[in-house]
């Protein structure tokens, strides 16, 4: 496998990163250009962002505010938020982001991920997954950006996984709900579960509370990527000694 990549995750409203617990009371975080330049310094391999009322509220995100973003960072980085066309994507994309992904607008039109994957390249498109449990089984979530028009979608998360990567995403990032912002550690068994069912990258999310929940999603899960949030805003795991511990232990990251 490549090297395992850190992908600090940036939750933005207005301009500002917010962070909540299990996507709930949000509370601001910081300057998103500001903590962009931050974990660009530190060694971050990308960056997410995530316009998280961009979908509740029907409207895709800023292209002005990406091309802000790609101006100041030199490393890849996913733009997230109300895409729901191919020209949408491709027009975040001309302003200079690196991948594209979808969530909620793909469970509404699945064929998006195919239209999007034929044009683009399968390479830009990432599928973003917002599971929660369901007694013994997981299940889609969608619209999470926004407590209010949150709901279950109707699909197993595993069914819809095998669904995206048929139709042509290029990676999954599976952000598992019940662990979000508790920073008890990733959910290796749903994990696990999803990378029996993938060829294509998977990048854990949710859960992460010190730099050995990382070390344990690495080589448990064989996960490609590992992203974060409140443990980077705050400083409780710092990127470059994290990056240190992940090498110590025999995980290849990028230095």
């Amino acid at each position: 496998m490549t090297a395992r990549r850190i992908i600090p995750c940036l939750d933005v409203r207005d301009g500002r990163v917010v962070k909540g617990v299990r996507f709930e009371g949000h509370v601001d975080m910081g300057d998103a250009a500001e903590l962009a330049a931050r974990y660009r310094d530190a060694g971050a391999d990308e960056l997410v962002f995530y316009d998280i009322t961009a979908s509740p509220e029907g409207r895709t995100l800023d292209y002005g505010w990406v091309a802000d973003i790609a101006r100041l960072l030199d490393i890849p980085f996913c733009v997230a938020g109300g895409i729901r066309s191919v020209d949408q994507a491709a027009r975040c994309l001309d302003h200079g982001a690196d991948k594209v992904s979808i969530n909620s607008p793909a469970l509404e039109r699945p064929e998006l991920i195919g239209e999007m994957a034929q044009r683009l390249g399968s390479q830009c498109v990432v599928v973003g997954v917002d599971s929660r449990r369901a007694g013994d089984d997981w299940v889609v979530h969608q619209y999470t950006g926004d407590p209010d028009a949150s709901r279950a979608s109707g699909r197993r998360t595993l069914d819809w996984l095998d669904e995206a990567q048929t139709l042509g995403a290029g990676e999954i990032v599976l952000n598992c709900m019940d662990e979000d912002g508790v920073r008890r550690g990733y959910d290796i068994t749903q994990l696990q579960a999803a990378r029996a069912r993938l060829t294509i990258p998977l990048v854990a999310s949710g859960g992460a509370g010190s730099a050995d929940h990382f070390r344990q999603v690495f080589e448990e899960a064989k996960v490609s990527g590992a992203l974060a949030a409140s443990v980077f805003h705050t400083g409780t795991v710092e990127i470059p000694a994290l990056k240190a511990e992940l090498a110590q232990n025999g995980i290849e990251v990028r230095q």
